[in-house]
């Protein structure tokens, strides 16, 4: 069981009408009890009306971007989440447990692989700081992120995501889905089978997949698994 310690807040940044991210300040003599790999977690624990409540968020940074930071995505009947979307600040102070989670991957430099990701909504929180350690830590593979939502809007990272596509020209691609919504070179519908022929017999049929990452609704990861 991990350790919590009380951090405070640096940072709180709104990503979408419903989701913010918030990053933490680690002092020097906590560096190491909050070193990290990518595709972890951290849980926060705090008393709300008068009951303790703890919560799992998984960390959003890379794990050599110096910083400590999740997303937060406020969901109905979530009373920590709405919370959060409505109250935090920078100062803050919340007590934060230490990286947990074998979700993750870590980089070999030497490798040459390529990496694929079908995740939907606040899925993508672990998966971003996957992508960006593949990007910047094993120059020679390439990622391949499938990412569902209902809008453009509430594309938690979009803007990240699209920033990132422009740095890693042809080793990073990103294929929306929006469920309410119809954009530019985005699917209409859901994840589903289609999606997943479209995706890998058609559209990256020349690569061979080493990994797959698969985060969102139960639903979703069975069907993309199957």
């Amino acid at each position: 069981m991990s350790t919590f310690y009380k951090l405070h807040i640096k940072d709180v940044k709104r990503e979408t009408p419903n989701a913010v991210s918030v990053a933490f300040t680690v002092p020097s003599e906590l560096q190491s009890a909050y070193e990290f790999t990518a595709g972890q977690y951290i849980n926060l624990k705090l008393t709300l009306d008068g009951q303790e409540i703890r919560r799992a968020y998984s960390i959003c940074s890379s794990p050599n971007s110096g910083e400590l930071r999740i997303a937060i995505k406020s969901v109905q009947n979530g009373h920590f989440s709405k919370f959060a979307n409505d109250n935090l600040k920078i100062g803050d102070i919340i007590e934060v447990g230490q990286p947990e989670g074998k979700f993750t991957f870590e980089p070999n430099a030497e490798k040459q692989k390529n990496y694929a990701a079908f995740v939907a909504g606040s899925g993508i929180t672990p998966v971003i700081s996957i992508i960006k350690s593949v990007l910047k830590s094993e120059p020679k593979s390439t990622f391949v992120l499938v990412y569902g939502n209902k809008t453009p809007e509430e594309t938690i990272f979009h803007e990240e995501l699209h920033d990132l596509q422009l740095k890693f020209v042809g080793r990073f691609f990103v294929q929306y889905v929006y469920s309410q919504a119809k954009a530019e070179h985005a699917l209409f519908g859901r994840i589903d089978k289609s999606t997943v022929n479209y995706v890998m017999n058609n559209k990256h049929k020349n690569l061979d997949f080493d990994k797959f990452y698969l985060c969102g609704p139960e639903t979703m990861i069975n069907l993309v698994s199957d």
